[in-house]
């Protein structure tokens, strides 16, 4: 497993992060009951072979099939704390961060988190003097780190939005997470250079991608294109956004043992990576 340092956290960190989503949504990017208990185990079982396989972050969110995730993860890695870095969210909309930290340490079976992180897509200028004012909700984040209830504060966004921009830039996020991959690279354009994960990277906070692999966005398209094609483009997709050195986790949802196995030797497998540069690369000598 490749390792790497998360920003400013100084916490080292496996570059394969386990997603969450996957394991709390009904029928999430494929057929799948959260409550089916052979499918559950199986989510329990692929966590299992992640930490065997030296995964070391996790992430989930009580958005995430209503605490399902965080209930899931918090039996997955009952006992395991010093050997990994565990995330989860509070909504953007909440009105009681502290009831929701609480919430997810019971769901989790953790006295402190590693980092909390505000669940956002995008981001309003209301709710950004909501996150960032007065009594707002990072305030209410830092209280509950100085009591130690949590380490780290980041953010999460869909999109490189003006809000982004402003958490950024007010240094009082630790960890940004991001979409980004192959068919969305707004975040991180090397030949401007410009983005968010540029300027988050400046600031020394860790960055963190999902939808690492398009959530089966470009495997739906070429299969509506191509009706007969067979190819496989999960490595390639993993292996770009891996290739980017600013990135530190790549987070991918896994339900079972074997995807678990392949996307970890994805990642062991150093020889696909490319120089994003070159791949932007425009004009020719």
């Amino acid at each position: 497993m490749e390792y790497i340092t998360l920003g400013r956290t100084g916490q080292k960190v496996s570059r394969l992060g386990f997603g969450g989503a996957t394991a709390g949504l009904k029928n999430y990017l494929e057929v799948y009951d959260p409550e089916n208990a052979e499918q559950r185990a199986g989510v329990i079982a692929a966590i299992h072979k992640a930490l065997a396989l030296g995964i070391t972050y996790f992430d989930t969110a009580p958005g995430y099939g209503l605490g399902t995730s965080e209930a899931m993860f918090g039996e997955g890695l009952e006992g395991i704390s010093d050997e990994i870095f565990l995330a989860t969210k509070v909504p953007r909309q909440t009105n009681n961060v502290r009831e929701s930290v609480e919430g997810s340490l019971k769901r989790l079976k953790r006295d402190s988190l590693d980092l909390v992180q505000i669940h956002g897509s995008s981001y309003t200028p209301e709710l950004t003097e909501k996150i960032l004012g007065a009594g707002g909700m990072v305030d209410e984040l830092e209280s509950l780190r100085d009591e130690g209830l949590l380490k780290y504060i980041g953010f999460t966004s869909e999109d490189t939005n003006d809000a982004v921009h402003h958490f950024i830039r007010s240094n009082r996020f630790d960890v940004m997470q991001i979409c980004y991959n192959f068919i969305y690279q707004h975040p991180y354009e090397p030949s401007r250079p410009f983005g968010s994960i540029l300027e988050a990277d400046k600031a020394q906070m860790g960055v963190v991608t999902m939808r690492s692999m398009t959530s089966g966005t470009l495997q739906t398209w070429i299969d509506m294109v191509n009706p007969s094609n067979t190819f496989d483009y999960s490595p390639a997709l993993l292996q770009f956004v891996l290739s980017n050195q600013l990135v530190d986790v790549a987070l991918v949802g896994m339900r079972d043992v074997d995807i678990v196995e392949q996307n970890v030797a994805i990642v062991e497998d150093v020889r696909g990576r490319i120089s994003l540069d070159e791949l932007h690369k425009r004009y020719v000598d």
